[in-house]
């Protein structure tokens, strides 16, 4: 059973969400709250699979309940919620460490599958939006040195695979893309995320759009 924090000031979108992820027999709700604060109570009182949390909340925002809660409760998987005009918090979340994130107007299925998906500890990237927010929000510096040693430290085919992971591709399509088998793909992930010292795809699409490499 895949137990579910919702953390919405409004009280209309928390039951909406509730609504929606109750007609699934492998999900709970477990508790729904209306502020970050209360977020971050909830979670380390209840310890929840996933944390679904709004951006903008009173008390404490999103983004800082996200640290909060991924410092206590690490086990717990954040969600964020946002809309498609505040890319910018998207990134400040995703880089305080959470799992993915949703765009409010998301379909019913498009919610259920991104919490079973951050829930088994995959990450929720939609393509699109990940390319808006970034381009608009990242600075295009160029490479810093340790970005430089870091990035040697990958073979050609790493880094091909660093790119395509950036590009929010699934091991499917990068397996497709560059004519490998899948489990190729998930080991050549794996290494990745050793050598770059990181710890997931999110950090993955950060690092490469940081660095200057996408």
């Amino acid at each position: 059973m895949i137990r579910v924090l919702i953390a919405d000031d409004q009280a209309l979108a928390r039951d909406g969400v509730a609504a929606v992820l109750q007609t699934q027999q492998d999900i709970e709700v477990v508790a729904q709250v209306g502020n970050g604060r209360d977020a971050v109570q909830a979670a380390r009182r209840l310890l929840p699979d996933v944390a679904l949390l709004d951006i903008r909340m009173p008390v404490l925002d999103g983004i800082k309940a996200t640290a909060e809660i991924i410092g206590t409760c690490p086990a717990t998987a954040i969600l964020v919620l946002t809309t498609f005009d505040l890319d910018e918090y998207v990134y400040a979340a995703l880089k305080a460490g959470a799992s993915g994130f949703l765009i409010k107007d998301a379909t019913r299925e498009q919610i259920i599958d991104a919490v079973r998906s951050v829930a088994k500890g995959d990450t929720v990237l939609a393509p699109a939006v990940t390319r808006r927010f970034v381009e608009r929000y990242v600075a295009r510096a160029a490479i810093a040195s340790s970005s430089k040693f870091r990035l040697s430290e990958l073979t050609e085919r790493e880094t091909e695979v660093l790119m395509s992971v950036a590009k929010g591709l699934t091991n499917a399509e990068i397996a497709t893309q560059l004519g490998i088998g899948e489990a190729t793909v998930k080991t050549h992930v794996t290494h990745v995320l050793m050598k770059l010292d990181l710890r997931d795809r999110i950090q993955v699409v950060i690092f490469a759009y940081e660095s200057g490499l996408m």
